[in-house]
């Protein structure tokens, strides 16, 4: 796993430190809301980021589960 965290770059030079697919502008998050509106990934590389590999559009997957993974969640009350 540790080749697909290699494909994401965050620097606060490019995109306002947004995660990218490294060398290139494309946010990771824009490619995670392609898959959540249920483009497959051939899809999205054909028809909307042909610059981009499986692994890039999976590297942006590992990089989303990890976010999650590591977090720290501070459970909290609904109000009534």
């Amino acid at each position: 796993m540790k080749g697909l965290m290699e494909r994401i770059s965050v620097d606060p030079h490019v995109c306002h430190g947004q995660p990218c697919i490294k060398g290139t502008r494309l946010m990771v998050y824009l490619v995670l809301e392609l898959l959540e509106a249920g483009l497959e990934q051939d899809k999205i590389i054909r028809d909307y980021y042909p610059q981009l590999e499986r692994e890039d559009i999976e590297a942006c997957l590992h990089y989303a589960a990890g976010l999650i993974r590591d977090a720290e969640y501070v459970p909290f009350e609904r109000s009534a």
